[in-house]
Formats: C-alpha cells, structure tokens, sequence
C-alpha cells in the first residue's frame, strides 16, 4: 500500500446501493430462489456479512428493490409530467404511455416480482410481510396519485382506489405482454384513465 494511503471506506448508503445493483444483476440471471446471498455479496464486491448488516435476509433485500422499483417508476412518470399541458387527455395518454414504457424496459424485473408473489403465496410468513409491504408502498403511492386524480379530473374513484387498479392493471398487462409481446395495445391503459375521467 502506498505511503500516505488511507483507505476510505464506503458511506452506508453507497453500500446498499451496490448490494441492490448486485442483487438486481444475480435475481435477474439465476431467479428468486436460484439467487444466493454469497452470489449478491460477490458481484456487489462485499462479503456476504456485509449484506447481511444491511439486509437480515434474502426476502428483506427483494422488498427493497420492490421499494426502489416503485419509487424509480413514480419518479419517472411524474418527471414526464411536468412538461405535459393540463389538458386530462395528454396526461392520461403520457401517464400510460410511461407505464408501459417501464413494462418494455425492464422484463426481468416483471418476472422476478411475480415469482416473490408466488413464493408469498406459498409461504405465510413471507405472505404476511408482502401485505404489509404492499399496504404501505400503496399508501405511499396513493399520495401521488391523488395529485394526478385531480389533474386528470378523476373524481369518481378515490386516490386509494385508482393506485389499486393502475398497479393491477401495469402487473396484469405485463403478463399478458411478457407471453405474447405486442398483444397489449399501447394506448390501453390511457383509454381506461380516460374513460374514468367525469
């Protein structure tokens, strides 16, 4: 080591922040359940403990990429917004528009969250920590989508219920899109904020 070197370790944010694109790399190439902590901890350049000191388990570090997954969506369309006219139509049509863009963008991710949904549902205690998860990440995105419920002129549905059917209706079509790419039109979640508009 050269003289006067001093090593700086990585600040905790950085650290989970490398162990999640680690994560993201090996859950996409080997699956949920083929995915390993030593697997992650390697390909983030850590060792295994230092996954560990941030993540108490396996399905812990998967609901926090569910949480960095969600919010990067958010971000994203609300980041599409900001240019759009306050017209209802060309918001709803950028808002499914962005949407769909996100299913295209990143397949994998779609499988990964729908083979957690299967191990939640074979596996009580891991059911009971996703309906948590879910309950909040939803009472974090109906905040949001009250915003847009007003902008889109949405009033017969209330901010908690069109965050449900906008989520159902991303996760439904993502299927229908992952097995028979091009069978969703592009314009069908715009239609359906359309239609709901009063």
């Amino acid at each position: 080591m050269p003289e006067g070197y001093v090593r700086v370790r990585p600040r905790r944010t950085e650290v989970r922040a490398r162990i999640l694109d680690a994560a993201m790399e090996v859950f996409a190439a080997e699956g949920f359940n083929g995915a390993s902590i030593n697997a992650i901890a390697s390909a983030a350049g850590f060792t295994k403990g230092a996954v560990y000191s941030n993540f108490e388990a396996k399905d812990e570090l998967f609901l926090a990429l569910i949480d960095r997954q969600i919010t990067q969506r958010a971000e994203a369309v609300l980041a599409s917004l900001a240019d759009v006219p306050g017209d209802p139509g060309a918001l709803a049509a950028t808002i499914g528009q962005r949407l769909m863009d996100s299913v295209h963008a990143n397949p994998q991710w779609q499988m990964l969250f729908f083979e957690f949904c299967l191990r939640a549902m074979r596996n009580e205690d891991v059911r009971l920590r996703f309906v948590e998860h879910r309950r909040a990440m939803r009472k974090r995105v109906a905040e949001t989508t009250e915003a847009l419920r007003e902008r889109l002129g949405i009033t017969a549905m209330s901010a908690e219920s069109l965050t449900v059917l906008v989520m159902s209706l991303s996760n439904g079509l993502a299927i229908e899109e992952m097995v028979d790419p091009g069978a969703v039109p592009s314009g069908l979640i715009s239609d359906v904020l359309t239609h709901l508009q009063t």
